[in-house]
């Protein structure tokens, strides 16, 4: 139904993966993205499930970091491997450092007790959320000229990215609203913090740091 302007010139990519290469990668990815949940029934090992939440959040995520949020709550909350609480904490940290949204699996996996050391926990599901970007490239970058042509798929690439702003509003609801905001004094304190974001352009390490203390400061005075 889209109707995309014509792209812009450019220089081909200089690629040096073979098509075949990226057939295999590409399969890789698919066998992964179905084993792992098989793997994860019929051997119910916590760490296999673990693995297999991570690379499917991974993998069916589109549209930008904070996607990846309700999806990975709905993951790790209800089986009891991260509390409401701490995902929340952990949430509002990400927020404070460089980087993808997606490093807040390495938060997640150390604040997991299913492996032997917060270290290898964090490894472990930071490597499995990132995976399934890494074969995806791999698998597409021999076809990428052909793709990016395509009218149509530039048409559906339109429209995913309007579906994307309707998928920020929900995950901004739900977990972070609905976990956050519970009486009027947890308002009052969200909307200045979001003012020192949006209008004053304050670094976001600097407002949650803020956020915090004054947290910390509301709960002792109440």
């Amino acid at each position: 139904m889209f109707r995309p302007p014509p792209g812009a010139a450019h220089d081909p990519l200089p690629i040096r993966i073979g098509k075949r290469s990226a057939v295999l990668w590409l399969g890789l990815f698919f066998a992964l993205l179905v084993a792992l949940p098989l793997l994860s029934r019929l051997y119910p090992a916590p760490w296999l499930a673990i693995i297999d939440a991570f690379y499917r959040s991974g993998a069916l995520v589109f549209g930008g970091g904070h996607l990846v949020l309700p999806v990975l709550h709905n993951e790790v909350v209800p089986p009891g491997w991260v509390s409401e609480t701490t995902f929340v904490a952990g949430y509002g940290a990400a927020q404070a450092v460089p980087g993808p949204l997606f490093t807040f699996a390495a938060f997640l996996g150390a604040a997991m007790s299913h492996f032997p050391s917060p270290w290898v926990g964090g490894l472990v599901c930071l490597a499995a959320i990132f995976l399934p970007a890494f074969l995806l490239v791999a698998g597409t970058l021999p076809f990428w000229e052909q793709v990016r042509h395509s009218t149509r798929m530039q048409a559906a690439m339109m429209g995913l990215n309007a579906a994307v702003v309707g998928l920020l509003l929900a995950a901004l609801y739900d977990p972070v609203w609905t976990s956050a905001i519970h009486q009027p004094a947890d308002l009052a304190l969200a909307l200045p913090a979001l003012l020192a974001l949006t209008w004053l352009k304050l670094p976001p390490w600097l407002v949650v740091i803020a956020s915090s203390a004054a947290g910390w400061a509301l709960s002792v005075v109440g």
